[in-house]
């Protein structure tokens, strides 16, 4: 029996997810070494689909420790992903800057503390990444802020409160 492998550069987004997870648990486990690993999430992050599904779940899983500890030759693989990675870890922080608000009205505090765990986390590569890249995509935002929003189309805008938070949370990475 032949063993099926996926090629990276055709991985879907659900599958970009599955590896992510299959990795980091293997990290988190001592079975691969921060330089193995790093090496292949730079490899996966070299597509749209890797991109986002390696960040949709190593942002959002509890048990995944990966983006708190972020050994160097992650940050330096980061890096090396340039804009992309900026611009995915900034949308990713204002989404969950935008859905901390919207949890705490409705008084869902288990999902709250998921968008701060994604916030604090995003907010934590965006200091470490190259500064030009993140001032740039950084203002961009601020700029257009109020033509952003809640949905894929952005037709459901942001609110004030949001906005305000938001800001705060761009605002917070400078510290």
């Amino acid at each position: 029996m032949k063993k099926k492998t996926i090629n990276l550069k055709e991985a879907s987004f659900t599958q970009a997810i599955n590896i992510s997870a299959k990795w980091c648990k293997e990290w988190g486990e001592d079975l691969v070494s921060e330089e193995v690993l790093a090496d292949r999430i730079a490899e996966l992050i070299k597509t749209r689909n890797g991109l986002r599904g390696f960040f949709a779940y190593a942002l959002s899983d509890k048990d995944c420790f990966l983006l708190d500890k972020l050994p160097f030759s992650l940050i330096y693989k980061l890096n090396e992903g340039g804009d992309a990675v900026v611009d995915i870890v900034l949308k990713n922080l204002i989404m969950s800057s935008a859905q901390i608000i919207i949890h705490r009205r409705d008084n869902n505090n288990e999902y709250e503390i998921t968008s701060e765990i994604i916030s604090d986390r995003c907010k934590t590569i965006l200091r470490i990444l190259e500064t030009k890249s993140v001032t740039k995509s950084v203002n961009q935002v601020l700029r257009n802020l109020d033509n952003m929003g809640n949905s894929f189309d952005n037709s459901v805008k942001y609110d004030s409160e949001q906005k305000e938070f938001i800001k705060k949370q761009i605002y917070d990475i400078a510290q």
